[in-house]
């Protein structure tokens, strides 16, 4: 099986589409995403409320439906930037204190500093 070029590669464990790994180009561990279908989930329906709202827009619906619509899709980013943050967290970050890998944690400061803007 070729290795994809991604710095993320993914790979099917069982050859059934139901489990994925990842390993990170920089820290080399793997681990699964038991979140992962969850996650695209919700991005798949934030996108769509995002087009929903685009729409709302262009046929010059009411300010106040489409700020009430633009509240609801940033409560949703939150949310999944949360479960997001959560795996990385339970996963990547417990396995670079493990490894004394300080960059990793560097990086996920410097994330949070972007993310909480």
């Amino acid at each position: 099986m070729n290795k994809p070029i991604s710095p993320l590669m993914h790979t099917d464990s069982e050859g059934h589409g139901h489990s994925h790994d990842h390993e990170h180009g920089e820290h080399g561990h793997t681990h699964s995403h038991e979140n992962k279908k969850a996650v695209l989930n919700r991005m798949s329906r934030i996108i769509g409320h995002m087009q929903s709202v685009k729409t709302m827009v262009e046929n010059d619906r009411d300010c106040s439906e489409v700020l009430i619509q633009l509240s609801a899709i940033s409560s949703a980013l939150q949310s999944v930037s949360r479960v997001v943050l959560k795996e990385h967290m339970s996963t990547c970050i417990v396995d670079a204190v493990r490894e004394g890998d300080m960059q990793q944690i560097e990086e996920l400061n410097a994330a949070i500093d972007k993310f909480m803007k």
